[in-house]
């Protein structure tokens, strides 16, 4: 009796032929297209809480600027690990962000005398300005990005501006729990979130 191996061959070269194709369209979406982080700590509670998995849409950034209002993920510039925060997008590059009595003014060229932020996205409990520094003057390139649960939260009000080199990207899906999936779309245009100051 004889022992073929060519369907032992067969199967194997289909094997790796199909690890091969994987690889080809599943790691360049890893690693340039979106990647998976999961929230730790309070910082931007109640919107997205301890333990939950995101998805981060890594492109869209090479083809547009953040916009005020979006979540984003960003290394942390000075830790020498890997270090990633989870932060919303408050002030835009060459802004002047102001807070005072826990609002936020954005002083920019269109509004040279400020305009009040309005954030709904806030729990009023969870919001505080018990900093010593209340004003940012932001460069090119630079965003003031701050966690929705402010009393608790390590942000720019601390650090400082970051540079859009160091965002890695959006939020743009919640994958678990499957109770709290959700997509997120890119916010509107940031001109309505805006409320002029009243003199």
């Amino acid at each position: 009796m004889q022992i073929s191996w060519k369907p032992a061959f067969i199967f194997i070269w289909e094997l790796v032929k199909m690890i091969i194709i994987a690889l080809i369209i599943i790691v360049p979406i890893r690693y340039f297209l979106i990647q998976p982080f999961f929230v730790q700590g309070a910082s931007m509670d109640p919107n997205f809480q301890d333990g939950q998995y995101l998805v981060i849409d890594e492109i869209s950034y090479r083809f547009r600027s953040p916009v005020r209002g979006e979540v984003v993920v960003f290394k942390y510039p000075y830790s020498s690990t890997n270090e990633y925060f989870i932060k919303r997008i408050v002030g835009l590059p060459n802004e002047t962000v102001k807070i005072l009595n826990n609002q936020i003014t954005i002083e920019n060229r269109d509004s040279l005398d400020g305009i009040i932020l309005k954030e709904p996205y806030l729990n009023s409990s969870l919001v505080t300005d018990t900093y010593e520094k209340n004003e940012w003057n932001l460069k090119p390139g630079e965003y003031f990005l701050m966690g929705d649960n402010r009393t608790v939260s390590y942000d720019s009000r601390r650090f400082g501006p970051i540079q859009k080199k160091y965002i890695t990207g959006r939020v743009w899906f919640r994958a678990f729990p499957f109770s709290t999936a959700e997509v997120f779309s890119i916010p509107p245009n940031p001109a309505p979130t805006l409320l002029p100051i009243l003199k």
